[in-house]
């Protein structure tokens, strides 16, 4: 029994350390990212946290401890404040034909440095665009060569920026696009960009946004060949640069006269600043009509959602889905909607 009690205790103080940084979680979106930028990192792992803290609960109901109520206060006080990674839904997603279809994809390049062991993603790709027909198409890392008609799209906003080694973005549209520019990110290789889009006689904004990179690719050797501490001032360098860009898009989207659509790469999660700067009063397509996780890449073998779809209360959500298919190191996400 004493073997028992001292085991208990050491597990409480694991159980104590892990429902604390998950309060920590839940306070980051919350803080400035200019004073605790390293504490972003954080909203990378909530999923990881919940289930660690879930595990914790069980183990002590089951033996009928009082010790139970730590994780369950840090798990209910997390779902109110976070909100929840997983969607239960009964219904499959038959998308419609008078809807507006909109698909995000972060491509990588189209393979074009080898990521994948398959020369033949550029043709994949073309085929699953056109199997799933959306009507908008936004594009991240397409590459600078890529060639405006690699899409059977009458409309299309491919702008190729020949300094500072952007990452390059594209749109592709059923619809006539009479607007169109990049949105500048300083001192980045990222950058975003929005199209004004006519649709059914009115006027859409969409933008598309890459936002700023952690540079810790899996699979690249990053992390192998960087010091714990370089690293650490790496990504923290680059959660507030992600921070700074999503004031940027706020700011612009504020000024916006138009019905407005957001898509693209956050590289980062619902659990971050930098997701509800951007989101602010928007629906999270996923949130209204996603199911199960939501997972758009896998960062460490940890599933994660970093890619979004977001509308404005003019819209009505009408579906989500999030693909498996595997051409890049992001997998495709879609969602479809009516104008109200």
């Amino acid at each position: 029994m004493r073997g028992l009690s001292f085991l208990n205790k050491i597990i409480f103080f694991f159980n104590v350390i892990f429902a604390v940084v998950l309060l920590i979680a839940c306070a980051v979106p919350y803080l400035s990212l200019e004073i605790f930028p390293f504490l972003s990192i954080l909203s990378l792992g909530v999923p990881a946290l919940v289930v660690v803290n879930t595990l914790f609960f069980l183990y002590w109901l089951l033996g009928l401890k009082k010790q139970a109520f730590t994780s369950l206060f840090v798990l209910v006080f997390g779902y109110f404040v976070l909100g929840t990674f997983l969607k239960f839904s009964a219904k499959s997603t038959d998308f419609q034909e008078d809807e507006l279809k909109l698909m995000t994809f972060n491509v990588r390049g189209f393979n074009r440095y080898k990521y994948l062991d398959n020369d033949s993603i550029p043709q994949q790709i073309k085929s699953f665009i056109r199997k799933e027909n959306p009507d908008i198409l936004s594009f991240q890392e397409v590459g600078y060569d890529m060639e405006e008609n690699y899409l059977d799209y009458p409309y299309h906003f491919l702008k190729k920026i020949p300094t500072g080694d952007k990452v390059h973005m594209g749109i592709f549209s059923k619809y006539p696009i009479i607007k169109a520019e990049i949105i500048d990110f300083p001192n980045s290789i990222n950058n975003g960009s929005y199209a004004d889009i006519l649709y059914k006689g009115d006027t859409l904004r969409l933008y598309n946004l890459h936002m700023q990179s952690l540079g810790i690719t899996p699979g690249t050797g990053v992390l192998r060949s960087q010091s714990s501490e370089r690293l650490l001032r790496r990504v923290t360098k680059a959660f507030k640069r992600q921070q700074q860009q999503a004031q940027i898009i706020a700011e612009h989207k504020a000024k916006s006269p138009y019905k407005t659509l957001v898509c693209g790469d956050f590289n980062n999660t619902q659990f971050s600043s930098v997701y509800h700067t951007i989101k602010g009063d928007m629906q999270d397509t996923f949130i209204e009509k996603g199911s199960g996780y939501g997972r758009s890449y896998n960062f460490l073998m940890i599933p994660i959602r970093i890619d979004f779809i977001m509308a404005d209360s003019s819209f009505e959500v009408m579906g989500h889905k999030n693909y498996n298919e595997k051409y890049s190191d992001h997998f495709p996400v879609m969602a479809s909607f009516r104008l109200k």
